[in-house]
């Protein structure tokens, strides 16, 4: 056995409902598949539908197990109405919420405008406040119990770092809400939670936070005591055990799987200090012919 393989039996999550924000791609989509191979059904959520449905047929397909695609901007409060509303008309009653949306790349602060600014606060803060009040409301009312909320966040939530700082302000931002709410609504029977992953490579967010020559010049795994980089099957085993039953007692905690990397240089973008400004330069050019 090693740590590439699935942890928990069959029928861990079997009868729950889940929804995952962000679930079309990366890690969002590598825990939906852990999921659903658990027995759970799956809502996986973004704003492009045609990306999600692609997604949600192939790990359906995949699995054998139900996931349902549908489109929501997290920013919008009304567009998380709705989509609550529907999942739980396609599926049923929800168990858990996985806000895993965000949004981030590197820039030193003092080029970064004011919308730039915002909109990464917007996807990550504003969005998981906008989730969390939607579902956490809807349980109370129901007086729906043994539901649980999973939030993914950073090591530099807790550290801050360079060059990634409205990541960092919305990261801790997230983590403040997860400690407080895991007393304030534990007496309806929800759980919060976070992780905070370390290097997990992933298409998207390499290319966001890593463009270019960057990727050669700084060797995440470099940096990480064990010296890789995480497996996508590590984060799904945790977060599967987190919102499963067999995680009933753990609340208001943040489970750090970085391979150590925190603890040997606080601050994840902090090496971005070594880059000239001309590469600034370049490196903004690349970033803004990606998008």
């Amino acid at each position: 056995m090693t740590y590439s393989d699935k942890m928990l039996r069959d029928d861990a999550l079997s009868g729950k409902t889940i929804v995952v924000t962000g679930g079309g791609s990366g890690l969002g989509k590598a825990m939906t598949q852990y999921f659903l191979e658990l027995g759970a059904k799956v809502a996986i959520t973004s704003r492009n539908l045609e990306k999600l449905q692609a997604t949600a047929d192939e790990l359906s397909s995949l699995t054998g197990g139900e996931c349902f695609a549908v489109s929501c901007d997290v920013r919008e409060y009304d567009q998380v109405v709705e989509m609550h509303e529907k999942v739980v008309e396609k599926l049923g009653p929800i168990d858990v919420l996985l806000n895993n949306a965000a949004g981030n790349f590197i820039s030193p602060t003092e080029n970064l405008s004011a919308n730039a600014f915002d909109t990464i606060i917007d996807i990550v803060l504003k969005g998981t406040k906008n989730c969390t009040l939607v579902f956490g409301k809807h349980w109370i009312k129901t007086k729906q119990k043994n539901v649980n909320v999973l939030n993914i966040i950073t090591t530099y939530a807790f550290t801050g770092s360079g060059y990634v700082v409205p990541s960092a302000v919305s990261k801790a931002g997230v983590l403040a809400m997860t400690r407080s709410l895991a007393v304030e609504w534990a007496k309806y029977g929800m759980r919060f939670n976070a992780i905070a992953p370390g290097p997990f490579p992933t298409k998207g967010a390499w290319e966001r936070l890593l463009p270019g020559p960057l990727v050669k010049k700084f060797d995440p795994a470099k940096k990480v005591p064990l010296g890789r980089v995480g497996e996508h099957q590590e984060l799904a085993n945790l977060a599967a055990y987190m919102v499963s039953d067999f995680g009933a007692y753990l609340n208001g905690e943040t489970i750090v799987l970085d391979g150590g990397e925190w603890l040997k240089g606080a601050g994840q973008f902090n090496m971005l200090d070594k880059i000239p400004k001309a590469m600034w330069t370049m490196l903004r050019k690349i970033m803004l012919k990606k998008k």
